[in-house]
């Protein structure tokens, strides 16, 4: 499900939410098995793969985990966890404006 405006986290899995979140649209995706068709349904919607990033919500405590194969990037991150403070901070900020 894409996300663009402000959405409780209610509706989804109590253990935790898959997401992947566009940084430079501002938006997300949420709710999927796999970060991979988080990410696809962004990218059927105009985003650019390259501004994709994956994270975990774990609703009950609110903690965000920055973990997901979606992060891996050829040249910019590595790792599933995202590696940047900047950019992990727009995940985090966009995370927290639209579900938390």
């Amino acid at each position: 499900m894409i996300i663009k405006v402000k959405t409780s986290l209610d509706s989804f899995d109590p253990a935790f939410v898959k997401v992947a979140v566009d940084i430079k649209k501002q938006i997300l995706s949420a709710g999927c098995e796999l970060h991979f068709d988080c990410a696809e349904e962004l990218a059927k919607d105009g985003s650019n793969h390259q501004n994709l990033w994956g994270a975990n919500i774990y609703p009950k405590d609110r903690n965000i985990e920055f973990t997901s194969l979606i992060n891996i990037k050829s040249a910019e991150n590595r790792s599933m966890e995202i590696e940047r403070p900047e950019i992990k901070k727009v995940v985090e900020d966009i995370i927290k404006k639209l579900l938390i």
